[in-house]
């Protein structure tokens, strides 16, 4: 296992999809704030109020975890909100692309990195023009929790397992 200190800089829980329809219509007000200071993480089935928990659709993508470097190398001034690539969690100090097919632990609670979490034309309306190509390759990572717990905004410790594929023992 390989440490790694990060900071949780953002957290977005959100019980309904707000980027539905075409960009250019705008995207829908969110009912309930998603900005969250802490989440509660649930084995197998996501985080607790957000669209895709227990979503059997979303099973293996029910989480997905963002780089704030990816956004900060669109070198956009004033820089973004990481809470408008709508990622459920944003971390700095690692580059999560990487956890694509890996195990690994951010506090204490295991995920699998399965898919990428690729960017969509939304990202041109709620964060610039531009964006959504700038962000492909670098939209994060969608994994599921192995274990239940807390993740909260601040300092984080982030460790990754040997480059094994967890698509290979699936």
């Amino acid at each position: 296992m390989s440490r790694h200190e990060v900071e949780i800089i953002a957290l977005h829980v959100s019980p309904e999809h707000a980027l539905e329809g075409r960009p250019a219509d705008g995207p829908r007000p969110d009912p309930v704030p998603v900005q969250r200071d802490h989440v509660e993480v649930r084995a197998g089935l996501g985080l607790v109020g957000d669209r895709y928990f227990n979503h059997r659709a979303h099973r293996n993508a029910a989480v997905t975890i963002f780089a704030v470097e990816s956004l900060e190398a669109l070198h956009l001034d004033p820089p973004p909100d990481p809470h408008a690539v709508r990622r459920n969690i944003v971390l700095r100090g690692f580059p999560v692309d990487e956890l694509v097919g890996r195990h690994f632990t951010l506090n204490g609670i295991r995920f699998e990195g399965h898919r990428p979490a690729s960017p969509c034309a939304w990202m041109d309306v709620v964060v610039a023009p531009g964006a959504f190509r700038g962000l492909r390759g670098h939209g994060g990572v969608r994994c599921v929790p192995l274990d239940d717990g807390v993740l909260r905004l601040g300092p984080a410790v982030l460790e990754t397992s040997a480059a094994e594929s967890v698509l290979a023992q699936a």
